[in-house]
């Protein structure tokens, strides 16, 4: 009889199935990003309690499946629900963006490295003060991004390989991943970041600098630039609620 593996896991999602059971989304640092079914769940007397919630922290136990992605979770043993994240929307937006991203890039396979930097975020953004999240938020984003494998190319063009001049504004483009040399720029839909933007954007990717001051427009225009980054190397078309969320920052505009 095959038992139970234990994992470090975080909950991405949690909805429910049935009428007492929930499909959990988990990002785990054995195995990636698996799914599982958590048989009585809604039950009041359930043996997982309030434990799966959104972002908890915690290690949990799957028995895997022979036949389907869809796994079974038979215990959740709660180490840490970032509770704190939810006192402000500035820190949750972030985080929610975070899950999103781990939950439609992350794979179903061992990646320690993506989920020890999404940890690291959840835990640094719920310490943030509310005013501080943004920039943590930004830079954080693009560090999971990045460990997951699309780290934009902002010293070499992605397109011929050339060297990008180190001064001056930067021809960027989401699409294709990164920096444009002035020639492969010609003629192009690019998006182009002045000197002060591109050394933002470069600091923004840099984890041990010191995070850039943005401004209000300033701060924007990077959501805008990652937002657009995430979708096009998603493929464009896919659906992103909280990245659209947290990049619109649609709490400010109902104040």
């Amino acid at each position: 009889m095959r038992s139970p593996i234990a994992v470090e896991a975080i909950v991405l999602t949690a909805l429910r199935y049935g009428e007492s059971s929930k499909i959990i989304r988990l990002a785990t640092r054995e195995l990636g990003v698996q799914s599982a079914i958590a048989k009585g769940a809604l039950r009041p007397k359930s043996r997982f309690g309030a434990a799966l919630q959104p972002l908890s922290i915690g290690q949990g136990l799957l028995l895997l499946s022979t036949r389907s992605d869809l796994h079974l979770l038979t215990g959740f043993d709660l180490h840490h629900l970032p509770s704190r994240l939810g006192e402000s929307l500035e820190r949750y937006a972030a985080a929610a963006a975070l899950a999103e991203v781990m939950l439609r890039f992350a794979p179903a396979a061992p990646h320690e490295e993506s989920y020890d930097a999404f940890k690291a975020s959840l835990l640094e953004l719920e310490l943030m003060e509310p005013e501080s999240a943004e920039g943590v938020g930004l830079r954080r984003l693009w560090e999971v991004v990045s460990v997951l494998g699309f780290t934009p190319s902002l010293e070499i063009c992605v397109r011929d390989g050339s060297p990008i001049p180190p001064d001056g504004p930067m021809s960027f483009t989401a699409r294709e991943g990164g920096a444009l040399c002035p020639s492969c720029a010609r003629g192009q839909v690019v998006t182009l970041l002045g000197e002060s933007d591109r050394r933002d954007l470069t600091q923004l990717l840099a984890p041990d600098v010191p995070l850039p001051v943005l401004n209000v427009p300033q701060a924007a225009a990077h959501r805008r630039l990652l937002a657009r980054y995430l979708r096009h190397q998603l493929g464009g078309d896919a659906k992103l609620p909280a990245l659209e969320f947290w990049q619109s920052r649609v709490w400010e505009k109902a104040t």
